[in-house]
């Protein structure tokens, strides 16, 4: 690590944690920050030691992450035991003593917060844990609620909490610089916002998402699979303008059958719109439209700077296109008519073509394209991730929803604005083209495989029942002679 960086640890949440490296990845491009990471760099770890410019860096990259608690600045760092910890720490402060001094002035109130990571101590341990640190050379009062002054000791007892080691593999100590931006996933809530459907994306995700887009104030961000705008309202708080299109014209309009429990008939203000103002966005709204993807109303000078969104899988929501037809029915009613258009199956190949070819033609030079792709995770190491020639793929995230499915967070950014490779997308339809059909007859599979194991094992227990000389009661159960209720 060079030299010229100060170090500091980056404190996660142990959530998404798929996720970390490509928000850490996107926040550095959006605040153009230089971070080095050691060799040993482990991304599962829920912290990271890494190299930043300043104090002044730390807090831009911890204002709008999601996924992480907090950064301090590390002042001493040990995987060679506790003894060694503190004898580093002591040569810091020595070593520092200049530098460190403001810090430890009899007007600056101080806290020390202690975390364990895979191993649990109770309040005693942890104070006492803290008393073994009388060498700091702290002068001020103690102020647990609002110190001018925040250190923050760790230990590390490893990520599996089935062996966990007798001594910790990390003990690392720091002065803390600033909270990630992790309040923002409650401010936005679901269930306190105003309006939402049936597939509305999680708030932490959302925001990810925003992030991995590059999102920033003033942007023009479009989502083609609105549904009830909850990638809109996360793009809205970091300041962009948001546009949508949804092929539902109940969503869009806030008619289609309330989600909450007990809810009956929604409210006449339900609608997107209603969301923005609700979190002070409203100006921020440009429009929705009721649209068909597979058949694109945008002029091609109409230029995104990203595109966030989230297309239906066929599973929770259908997959719906207008149906073609090439002549008139005889039966069909007059011209002046009013006319309900009838839909078709979108198919999921057809869906990502027509969506990497939007956004290779309407993004600018530069902008992303954040989507979500659905997989069964027997198909994780197959070829079947949609490409194209103008397009980038420089994130891919997975969300495990079930033992046999997944999602991932595609992050594609665009490289090329050549013509001729407009139409260059290519995809292994054979994987992705079934996938409604595949994800059913995995799940049914499943279940009568889960069905199978519970009558083998309470065949097995019937079994040892008799062994022991058990006897079933009319009531179902074994008991010993001795024990029924009859006896």
């Amino acid at each position: 690590m060079s030299s010229t960086l100060k170090k500091y640890v980056l404190w996660f949440a142990q959530e998404h944690v798929d996720f970390r490296q490509a928000e850490i990845a996107s926040l550095l491009r959006i605040w153009n920050i230089q971070m080095e990471t050691p060799a040993d760099h482990n991304p599962e770890r829920p912290f990271w030691v890494v190299g930043l410019q300043n104090d002044e860096a730390a807090r831009k990259l911890a204002s709008r992450s999601m996924s992480l608690r907090c950064i301090f600045e590390l002042w001493a760092h040990s995987n060679e035991g506790l003894a060694n910890f503190h004898q580093a720490l002591r040569q810091h402060i020595e070593t520092n003593a200049q530098s460190l001094a403001t810090h430890f002035e009899a007007n600056k109130s101080f806290k020390i917060t202690v975390e364990t990571y895979n191993k649990h101590f109770s309040q005693r341990e942890k104070v006492a844990k803290i008393e073994t640190m009388q060498y700091l050379p702290v002068e001020g009062p103690v102020n647990l609620k609002t110190p001018d002054v925040h250190y923050w000791y760790i230990e590390f007892w490893g990520l599996d909490p089935m062996d966990v080691p007798e001594q910790p593999y990390d003990v690392l100590f720091g002065r803390w610089v600033a909270d990630g931006k992790r309040d923002m996933i409650n401010e936005i809530s679901l269930k306190t916002r105003k309006f939402i459907g049936n597939t509305s994306m999680d708030p932490q995700l959302s925001l990810l998402m925003a992030n991995q887009g590059l999102v920033e104030s003033g942007h023009l961000v479009f989502d083609p699979f609105a549904g009830s705008g909850s990638l809109l309202v996360a793009a809205a708080k970091f300041g962009a303008y948001v546009a949508g299109a949804d092929i539902d014209y109940m969503i869009v309009h806030g008619k289609s059958k309330p989600t909450r429990v007990n809810q009956k008939v929604r409210e006449k203000d339900e609608s997107i719109y209603a969301n923005l103002q609700q979190y002070g966005c409203g100006g921020l709204f440009v429009d929705v439209l009721i649209a068909d993807f597979s058949r694109s109303i945008w002029a091609d000078s109409i230029v995104f700077d990203s595109i966030i969104t989230d297309p239906p899988y066929g599973i929770r929501e259908a997959t719906e296109r207008i149906e073609f037809k090439t002549q008139r029915r005889a039966t069909a009613m007059t011209e002046d008519a009013v006319h309900y258009p009838s839909t078709s199956p979108y198919q999921l190949c057809q869906m990502y073509k027509d969506l990497l070819q939007f956004s290779a033609r309407h993004l600018k030079l530069g902008g992303r394209l954040v989507c979500w792709f659905p997989m069964l995770r027997k198909d994780a190491d197959s070829d079947v991730l949609p490409r194209h020639k103008c397009l980038q793929l420089v994130a891919n995230s997975e969300q495990p929803l079930s033992g046999y499915s997944s999602r991932r967070l595609l992050t594609y950014e665009k490289v090329s604005d050549s013509e001729a490779d407009l139409g260059a997308f290519e995809m292994p339809a054979t994987v992705v083209e079934n996938f409604r059909e595949r994800y059913f007859t995995q799940l049914a599979e499943d279940n009568g495989t889960r069905k199978e194991r519970r009558l083998e094992l309470r065949e097995v227990g019937r079994k040892e029942a008799k062994k022991r000389g058990k006897q079933q009661q009319p009531d179902g159960k074994w008991r010993f002679p001795q024990d029924a209720p009859d006896a």
